[in-house]
C-alpha cells in the first residue's frame, strides 16, 4: 500500500470503483481490462496495482459497495416505518433492490471466478457486506412480519437471497434473446426487475 494518508487511499480506492462501474454500463465483464479502468481514472495502472491486484477485485469491491448502499436503504425504511401491511413490507423490500439494478447485475455474474482471482482478505470484506444484508433483511422481516418464526425467516433468506442472483438476466432482455425466444416458440412475460422481485417476495411471505 502507498504511503499517504488514509483519506487519500479511500478516495483512489473509490476512483477506481467508479471507474469500473461506468465501464461496466456499456462492456461486460471480459470486455473490461485494467488498462480501461487505469485510463477512466487520473492515474496509471501501475498505480492501480497499489490498492487492487485484479480485476476480479475491483469488481469484488463494487459488489461490496452495492451490498453496503442497499443495507443502508433497507435500514432508512426500517427507521422510517413502525408497522407495514404485507402487500406494503412486500413492495418496500422488492422496491428497495429493485433500485439496486448494479448489484443485481453483478449478482448475476459468475462469483466462482471472481472470488478465486481475487485475494482473501478483499473476499472476506465483500463477504461481510454480504452478511450484513441477510442480517438486515432478517431486521426487516422481524418488524414488519411478526407473524415469521425465526426458521420462517431463515427459509426466507435461503429461498430469496439466491433468487436475487438470477433476477437480473430474467428482466434484462437483449433483442438477440428475444428473438432467439420467439424463433424458439417459447411463451414468454416481460416483467420489470420489480415486478419478478414483488412476485417472489409475496409468495414467500403469504
Amino acid at each position: 500500500m502507498p504511503k499517504g494518508s488514509l483519506k487519500l487511499t479511500n478516495a483512489r480506492k473509490e476512483e477506481i470503483i467508479n471507474a469500473c462501474e461506468l465501464l461496466y454500463k456499456t462492456m461486460s465483464f471480459k470486455e473490461i481490462t485494467m488498462k480501461d479502468i487505469a485510463s477512466a481514472t487520473s492515474f496509471t495502472r501501475t498505480s492501480i496495482y497499489n490498492y487492487f491486484e485484479t480485476k476480479e477485485e475491483i469488481f469484488l469491491a463494487l459488489l461490496k459497495r452495492e451490498y453496503e448502499l442497499w443495507v443502508a436503504s433497507l435500514n432508512k425504511l426500517i427507521c422510517e416505518h413502525s408497522v407495514l401491511t404485507l402487500d406494503e413490507a412486500s413492495s418496500l423490500l422488492a422496491r428497495s433492490l429493485a433500485e439496486r439494478k448494479q448489484l443485481l447485475k453483478l449478482l448475476s455474474m459468475n462469483h466462482y471466478d471472481m472470488e478465486q482471482n481475487s485475494r482473501a482478505e478483499k473476499l472476506v470484506e465483500m463477504k461481510t457486506a454480504y452478511g450484513n444484508s441477510m442480517k438486515t433483511v432478517n431486521l426487516y422481516l422481524q418488524k414488519f412480519c411478526r407473524g415469521m418464526s425465526e426458521k420462517d425467516r431463515e427459509n426466507f433468506i435461503y429461498i430469496f437471497f439466491p433468487f436475487m442472483f438470477g433476477a437480473y438476466p430474467y428482466a434484462v432482455v437483449t433483442d438477440k434473446q428475444k428473438e432467439a425466444m420467439k424463433q424458439a416458440k417459447i411463451e414468454y412475460s416481460y416483467l420489470s426487475v420489480y415486478e419478478i422481485l414483488y412476485n417472489c417476495i409475496k409468495t414467500l411471505l403469504g
